[in-house]
């Protein structure tokens, strides 16, 4: 920080540098925060697996479902009572990747199931899914390390 004198021998302080270095940080934390972790709920406790490894490239479209240990579903920040009320969800985001270029069968389908989610309601998500002609499914886990 440089200092400048004035006629009245006032010392005043060149905040330039100060400011620079504020900017490049805001710029460096908004390239770390990693925004996929928006879409995801902190209310699902998700099972542990060995097995597990992250997918080699991103989808071209993604729906991502939360499924809660009660059969409930959470989609972003919507609540839905059951499996059985998923339909209209899955038509919109079918429509929307459509829209977007990307073909029905390219569009992949994230289940974040809760541990204690029974494996009978994720079978069932699954087949609502098939339903609508969604056939590329990818269920999260948390990554144990061997």
């Amino acid at each position: 920080m440089r200092f400048r004198r004035k006629r009245n021998e006032i010392l005043e302080g060149d905040l330039t540098p100060m400011i620079d270095m504020t900017f490049q940080l805001i710029a460096f934390f908004m390239l770390v925060i990693n925004f996929s972790e928006v879409e995801l709920s902190e209310e699902i406790n998700l099972p542990m697996s060995e097995l597990a490894r992250p997918p080699e490239e991103a989808p071209p479209f993604k729906i991502t479902l939360n499924l809660k240990e009660d059969g409930s579903i959470k989609y972003y920040d919507q609540l839905i009572a059951g499996i059985d009320v998923i339909k209209p969800i899955l038509v919109r985001e079918i429509r929307q990747a459509n829209s977007d270029g990307v073909a029905t069968s390219d569009v992949v389908v994230i289940i974040r199931a809760d541990m204690d989610a029974r494996t009978g309601d994720v079978q069932r998500l699954m087949n609502k899914c098939k339903a609508e002609q969604l056939e590329n499914f990818s269920l999260r886990v948390i990554e144990r390390l061997r």
